[in-house]
């Protein structure tokens, strides 16, 4: 609803007095004392009552009353008289024992005090408590329903006597307002589904009493509107109630008790003014400084104000601090028993944990109040008090946030943070499931931050203590949900809206949730975790002098948790970042030492020795063996008994000297701890890789090393089922294939090694090694390789091992996709593997493979290039050395094979001299102790290189040497046609280049010509503007500008009118004044000068002579126009177009006042503007003002004619009013500018800088339009 204009908007008046006092206060028409008249005494004598000081005990005062009989109206002032010093007992009791005594007269006598009586039971209703206070029997007190049923019976038996009694409507509809306060809200419904709840039926009788109240009054009860607003604001009507407050206000200005300001307010707030509510009730503290509801509800502005800054933000405090000492302070000394001001300071103290101040307000806001948003803050403060304490009573916190929530109305309308603190309290109780469940309701309803941190944060626990207790159930969806939701949280805090702070728990949620698959992300929550408490360091700028570089955030990184730092560092370690991951290790050591000096009651011990293993095993990570040896000696240092230490110098020594130290310090770690899993893992290890190969898997010490693991120490260790599947997957790779029964074995022994790994898969689904170990069998034994690229690929984004990119690498080449399997074999090359010399071979060899396919000899050189490489790191190895050879014979066969067209003499020249390397290669293989093939199969391929091959070759050389001197000629001629072909493509592309430069810098040079033209215009404009100000105003004796004054002519005089004659078609044009013939006056000659071209300038002006011997009067110029060819009459009075005449007049000067332009169609257009002259200062210069052209091609004129002299009569009956001087110009535009568009034939207006220099027909302007 849009607020008033009358100045009573928003209970704002500007037509209030100042001092409030001349309103009539309550019982202010109560008098200081009444004289009862006595029976037996003189007329004249009477008892008199002091009013102002009655008794407590009003019995003698009654009794006299009823001896005396007197009316009503005694009965009624006395009882109003107690009324207004509070005591409404004895105002009640008075008025039941004068009901006693009007009994026996008429029943209408007894309207006016059982009404009375009404109003006071409602009175006490209002101050009597809504529920038993605590401590108190249930008996003994009286509540508000106990008042109400009184005023109820009171009612009705005033309006069994006459229930049309006008007073009976109000206080019927004040009564079903209590009565309403009373009912619990009504709950959520269905959607589309009738709310039928008693509140809501008790509010609309209200409703209509209160309209009754008004139909009776003629609309002029204002306790009756203000009424009727209060219960549609109970009903959540709040434009209807704004209105209703309004109008109270519209009709009577001065109205305050009670103040519709305050409502006005109220009403604002709900519809989200909140700064006009604030408005409102500052109006009405105004008028009333001791209005409590006026102060706690602008206390209560400020407190909703403060929450939009963090408790640490400079401005929460001064605005916290005014809402508290301002204004509640002050609405709680002027009434300490008001429920909301009692609800307010409760909040206050809870957070000074003053817990009996709290419980005695919280439950002065619950029995006393009327609203029921009151009372469910008040059970709101007991729950939290409940809540807080150090021993919390969690079933009485429960039911207070249970009442808290009902009073709103529960389900979905109930109070938020009480059903917020019913979640908590259910954490507590370990309820996590209904937890849950509360709080997705929740978030449905109202998308509460808060509720979604914790939601998330209960389903992060739950995955967390799955992952703890080695749960095997899949908790990826629970996952899912935290992340979705804690992202939600961290989204918002973006919202400069919301003025949210971050909490650092959600980012530390986020991080542990992603650790596993994304700890890219895991590392940005952590390093947003370290810049938050870095900025909220005190002195986290560097002093003068020093710079913001690393060595500075290193010292500020010293300052926080080692935890912290000790993740961070964690998350970089398995990202492969080591250098930064030391770093952070280093510092957190270096924090740990200053935590310990802040708290000494840091395990310190414990944080120093974590750290430094992992700064050990990054150094070790990184290469830097001797740095890690050193950080583990010193460890072993400190405690001696730490295995995982021990553990990796043990390692440490197996690579840097494995034939020597290494086997004896693992030998001795096993027989030191052979009982530790991580040992026996690490020792089984060992054995892999030193052992020998046993014929029986049965025999093999390693299969023994970890059978006896898995009988004597534990059944489930991963390790040793997984090393388990690896031998027996070796065995039966090497296993005989000859018969069908050794095929049969092998297939046994692999299916043996697949159980072994799916063993593993079950105790863990994460490890990769077993999953790539069942990959390999179904490649090996069943030749399954679309199910093993999809396990390697599975695995590949689990475990960034080589290993998986090599076997991705060898099904790839199976499935000949050779590009995919380049990628992978690259792929493990990059992951510290480069001089692998195995992975090396296998992309020679997919290589090759590829190179045959697509017949590339490119191809085929890589091949080779990859296998030199292998050769060279290892040189020792034999079969690297064939494999070249092998390459350079595949080589010299495909260049054999390719026409002349696809290879060049370099590459076959190149492909012979290969070839006498293979066959010397071929013949020294032959000649090893171990060849990789059978000697006599590699001296034979070296023959057939010798014989068969050398000739193919020399044949090959010959044909492409003739083949390329024969096209030699032919591609030179080629080769120049096309590099004609180019340079003149260039040559093409630069002159179109050149050329549009041109067009666009003639369209500048038209543009500036174009702009300098209009910024001249508007100079002449400006100037003419101002030579017309300066005609129409002069300076007055007092040294003032005014406008000049204008003399009625003395002579009756007409206008006459005669224009000239045209020699060529010897037709005249005479135009009059005035339609209707009226007496024309002697008129002027005028004189009208032609030019002999169509195109050349015409002036027309009457001369200097005849504007000497003009008499002294009011002069008018009027323009006529007449249209060539035609007599049609103009839409302005002032002008019509006039045929060009081909005869000769006599030429006149052209006066200073005649303005021309030319057209686009080379038409000369002129015209005078009107304008008045002074008598004493007469002018026949005019205001030259350019006008917009005409598009037509006519030969047409505008000119302008001085009116003859008129007489006073006909200016008095014809002449306009007097206009200005922009009236009178922004007539003569709207003219000009109009016959303008008329003669344009497309409607549109003519730029009038364009028409000179932009238009192809336009000609160059001659005579006073150069002026312009």
């Amino acid at each position: 609803m849009a607020p008033l204009l009358n100045g009573y908007s928003n209970g704002v008046s500007r037509h209030l007095p100042e001092d409030p006092s001349i309103f009539e206060a309550r019982f202010s028409d109560i008098p200081a004392q009444i004289d009862i008249p006595v029976t037996g005494l003189d007329a004249e004598e009477a008892v008199e009552v002091n009013l102002e000081e009655l008794l407590d005990d009003s019995t003698e005062l009654c009794q006299l009353l009823e001896q005396e009989g007197v009316g009503k109206h005694y009965w009624m002032v006395i009882a109003l008289a107690y009324a207004k010093q509070a005591k409404v007992d004895h105002a009640i009791e008075i008025l039941s024992k004068g009901l006693g005594t009007l009994n026996r007269g008429n029943p209408k006598e007894k309207l006016g005090p059982l009404s009375l009586t009404c109003w006071l039971y409602l009175w006490k209703s209002r101050e009597a408590p809504r529920v038993v206070p605590d401590g108190q029997p249930a008996g003994e007190t009286k509540l508000k329903d106990y008042y109400l049923q009184a005023a109820t019976g009171s009612l009705n038996e005033a309006s069994r006597i006459n229930p049309a009694f006008p007073p009976l409507f109000l206080a019927r509809g004040v009564l079903y307002l209590l009565r309403a306060s009373l009912q619990p809200p009504s709950k959520a419904t269905a959607p589309g589904a009738p709310d039928i709840s008693d509140r809501l039926e008790t509010l609309r009788q209200s409703i209509k009493c209160f309209e009754d109240a008004l139909r009776v009054s003629s609309g002029r009860n204002m306790m009756a509107i203000m009424g009727r607003a209060r219960a549609y604001f109970s009903l959540g009507k709040y434009a209807e109630a704004l209105e209703g407050y309004q109008d109270v206000l519209t009709k009577v200005p001065h109205f305050q008790d009670p103040d519709p300001r305050i409502g006005v307010g109220c009403c604002l707030w709900q519809l989200g003014h909140k700064d006009e509510a604030r408005e409102a009730w500052e109006r009405a503290l105004e008028l009333n400084p001791d209005s409590k509801i006026a102060n706690i509800l602008l206390g209560l502005f400020y407190i909703h104000d403060s929450s939009h800054y963090a408790t640490t933000d400079p401005a929460f405090g001064p605005i916290y601090k005014k809402a508290m000492t301002v204004y509640t302070q002050k609405a709680f000394k002027l009434d300490k028993e008001l429920p909301l001001t009692c609800a307010t300071f409760g909040s206050y103290f809870m957070m000074r944990k003053s817990w009996a101040t709290v419980d005695s307000l919280a439950r002065k806001a619950i029995e006393l109040t009327d609203v029921n948003a009151v009372a469910s803050d008040g059970w709101y403060l007991l729950a939290r008090k409940e809540h807080y304490q150090d021993r919390p009573d969690l079933s009485r916190a429960n039911d207070y946030y249970q009442k808290a929530d009902l009073a709103r109305g529960g389900g979905d309308k109930g109070y938020l943070p009480a059903r917020f603190g019913l979640v908590q309290i259910q954490i507590l109780q370990r309820d996590y499931d209904g937890a849950k469940f509360r709080l997705e309701k929740i978030i449905q309803q109202s998308k509460s931050i808060e509720a979604m941190m914790i939601l998330g944060a209960l389903y992060a626990e739950d995955v967390f203590r799955s992952q703890a207790g080695g749960i095997k159930e899949d908790k990826s969806a629970e996952v899912k949900k935290a992340t979705t939701l804690l992202e939600a949280v961290r989204l918002a805090w973006k919202d400069p809206q919301k003025k949210l702070t971050p909490d650092s728990s959600v980012l530390v949620y986020l991080a542990r949730l992603y650790e596993t698959e994304h700890p890219d992300k895991a590392l940005q929550c952590l390093q947003q975790v370290e810049q938050m408490t870095i900025n909220d360091m005190p002195d986290k700028e560097p002093p003068d002098g020093v710079e913001a570089d690393e060595a500075w955030m290193a010292k500020l990184r010293e300052q926080l948790s080692p935890q912290l730092l000790n993740d961070i560092g964690c998350l970089q370690y398995h990202m492969e970042k080591y250098d930064q991951a030391r770093e952070f290790f280093q510092t957190a050591l270096s924090a740990c030492v200053k935590a310990g000096e802040k708290d000494e009651g840091i395990d310190t011990d414990a944080l120093v020795t974590t750290i430094s293993y992992n700064l050990a095993r990054t150094y070790e990570a990184a290469g830097q063996l001797d740095e890690a040896k050193q950080v583990y000696e010193g460890l072993l240092a400190r405690h001696d008994d730490y295995t995982d230490a021990r553990t990796r110098l043990a390692y440490i020594a197996l690579r840097q000297n494995p034939q020597e130290d290494g086997p004896k310090a693992m030998q001795a770690l096993y027989e030191t701890d052979s009982s530790n899993l991580e040992v026996r893992s690490l020792f089984g290890w060992f054995l892999s890789k030193s052992k020998r190969r046993a014929a029986n898997i049965a025999e093999d010490q390693e299969q023994r090393h970890y059978k006896h693991t898995l009988q004597h120490y534990d059944k489930h260790d991963r390790y040793s089922l997984t090393g388990m599947g690896n031998l027996y997957l070796t065995t039966a790779r090497e296993m005989r294939r000859d018969t069908d029964q050794d095929k049969d074995k092998r297939r046994k022994t692999y299916e043996k090694a697949v159980e072994f790994y799916d063993k593993a898969l079950q105790l863990d689904p994460r490890n990769a090694y077993a999953a790539q170990g069942i990959a390999i069998a179904l490649v090996e034994d069943r030749k399954d390789l679309t199910a093993a690229v999809q396990l390697f690929s599975k695995i590949r984004d689990t475990v960034k091992d080589p290993s998986v990119y090599i076997n991705l690498g060898h099904v790839f080449a199976e499935l000949k996709q050779y590009s995919r399997s380049i990628e992978s074999y690259e792929a493990a090359l990059a992951h510290n593997r480069a001089s692998d010399p195995q992975i090396l071979a296998c992309l020679g060899r997919v290589w090759l493979l590829k190179g045959k396919l697509d017949k590339s000899p490119s191809a085929m050189k890589t091949s080779l290039s990859y296998s030199q490489r292998a050769l060279a790191i290892a040189p020792s190895q034999i079969h690297f050395q064939f494999n070249i050879a092998f390459v350079q014979i595949q080589l010299a066969q495909l260049l054999y094979t390719l026409p002349e067209s696809q290879r060049t003499l370099e590459d076959v020249i190149k492909a012979s001299e290969g070839l006498e390397e293979a066959i010397d290669s071929f013949g020294e293989i032959a000649q090893s102790k171990n060849p990789p093939y059978p000697r006599h199969d590699i001296e034979q391929r070296a023959n057939m290189g010798r014989n068969t091959m050398r000739r193919q070759l020399e044949r090959a050389i010959q044909s492409q040497r003739e083949y390329e001197e024969k096209n030699a000629a032919k591609l030179a001629e080629a080769r120049e046609l096309r590099e004609a072909e180019i340079r003149r493509r260039e040559e093409e592309r630069r002159r179109v280049a050149e050329q549009q430069e041109e067009e666009r810098r003639k369209i500048r040079e038209e543009r500036d010509k174009m702009a300098q033209a209009s910024r001249e215009l508007a100079e002449k404009r400006t100037e003419e503007e101002k030579r017309r100000e300066e005609a129409e105003y002069t300076t007055d004796s007092a040294g003032e500008r005014v406008k000049r004054s204008k003399r009625k002519k003395a002579a009756a005089a007409k206008r006459k009118k005669r224009g000239g004659e045209d020699n060529n078609s010897g037709s005249e044009t005479e135009v009059g004044d005035d339609a209707e013939g009226a007496k024309k006056s002697s008129s002027r000659r005028r004189k009208k000068a032609r030019s002999t071209e169509p195109n050349s300038a015409i002036d027309d002006s009457d001369g200097e002579g005849a504007a000497a011997a003009a008499p002294k009067g009011k002069k008018k110029r009027k323009r006529l126009a007449t249209r060539k060819g035609g007599g049609k009459e103009s839409t302005f009075k002032s002008q019509e177009l006039v045929v060009d005449s081909d005869s000769d007049d006599d030429a006149a000067a052209p006066p200073p006042a005649a303005t021309q332009t030319t057209n686009g169609g080379g038409d000369t257009v002129m015209r005078d503007a009107d304008e008045d002259e002074d008598d004493e200062e007469e002018e026949d210069e005019g205001v030259r003002k350019p006008q917009p052209l005409s598009s037509r091609n006519r030969n047409a004129r505008r000119i302008e004619d001085d009116d003859e002299d008129e007489d006073e009569e006909d200016e008095e009956e014809q002449q306009p009013s007097a206009k200005t001087t922009a009236e009178q110009h922004a007539e003569e535009e709207s003219g000009v500018v109009a016959s303008s568009f008329a003669d344009n034939p497309h409607g549109d207006p003519v730029d009038e800088s364009v028409g000179a220099a932009g238009d192809a027909g336009a000609k160059e302007v001659v005579g006073p339009a150069d002026q312009l």
